[in-house]
């Protein structure tokens, strides 16, 4: 049934990653391509959900009026419009408003930003059997040649599933802050502990009993939803699987292999949060 994932492939991916590939390799490779970039993604973009998440939430919980207004506008307006529409209009904003390579903008030392994506240092192999050494991006006078670069259609969808994930974490984030007891707190402060430390030491490993269960569903929906990939050309799972359906014609079996991957991404996710929340949950009575 699966035979013809052996087969060449016969197209190119446009962005690759960490993997080689060329169209004489077979099915499974580029589809083992796209799964390495649906991962690429979505994993830069979960962390990236949690810190916004974080923020906000402290935001939301702040003593400051205008944080805990800025915090609700950006969480209402966010978990209102759908995801697709936030992905186009990042991916569409990228593409207008950024210059083009010849006249790259300089983030931080190394790091460039141009339409043809963004450019960073990297670690690895010079030449074969060279060894490894740092490379850095440097302006040309056409492109921004060394280092590393993602494209705009990673950005934008990177950006998209963080500040999408972000809204809910936030909510999330913000209901377990507030079920831990304001004595706790108090506590700590009359011990004479700083506000960083009474975040990080006492109101978040207390927190994260209420927060992990909740927060693992945004999780596993932030890997489904980078599916939607495929409306701005980024090469993940599911557009690397359309464009093998239309070479093979095998339109159930490689519907069957990426729902397969997807399936054990989403349970092994769901795995490793709860083997975390097993070790962070109550013992005994509360």
């Amino acid at each position: 049934m699966l035979g013809f994932l052996n087969q060449p492939a016969g197209f190119d991916i446009g962005e690759t990653g960490l993997l080689v590939f060329d169209a004489a390799q077979p099915l499974w490779r580029a589809l083992l391509v796209g799964l390495g970039n649906t991962l690429r993604v979505s994993l830069p973009a979960l962390l990236m959900a949690c810190l916004i998440g974080l923020l906000v939430a402290l935001g939301r919980t702040s003593g400051s009026r205008t944080w805990r207004a800025l915090g609700g506008v950006y969480v209402d307006t966010v978990r209102n419009t759908p995801l697709l529409l936030q992905l186009l209009m990042w991916y569409f904003l990228l593409i207008e408003w950024l210059p083009d390579s010849t006249q790259a903008i300089s983030l931080l030392p190394g790091v460039w930003l141009s339409k043809g994506g963004l450019a960073f240092p990297w670690y690895g192999p010079v030449e074969a059997g060279a060894g490894w050494a740092w490379s850095w991006p440097q302006q040309d006078t056409f492109n921004v040649v060394g280092g590393a670069a993602v494209s705009p259609e990673y950005l934008s969808l990177a950006l998209a599933l963080s500040i999408y994930t972000g809204a809910f974490l936030a909510e999330v984030i913000r209901g377990g802050i507030e079920s831990v007891p304001s004595s706790l707190m108090e506590a700590a402060e009359t011990l004479g502990a700083t506000r960083l430390q009474q975040i990080s030491r006492v109101l978040l490993p207390q927190a994260l009993r209420t927060i992990v269960p909740a927060a693992t569903n945004q999780f596993l929906n932030l890997i489904k939803n980078s599916s939607l990939a495929v409306a701005v050309g980024y090469p993940d799972l599911v557009s690397v699987g359309n464009t093998a359906l239309n070479q093979t014609g095998r339109v159930v079996e490689c519907v069957l292999v990426m729902m397969s991957v997807y399936l054990a991404l989403s349970l092994s996710t769901a795995a490793l949060m709860n083997w975390f929340n097993a070790r962070h949950a109550l013992k005994g009575p509360a």
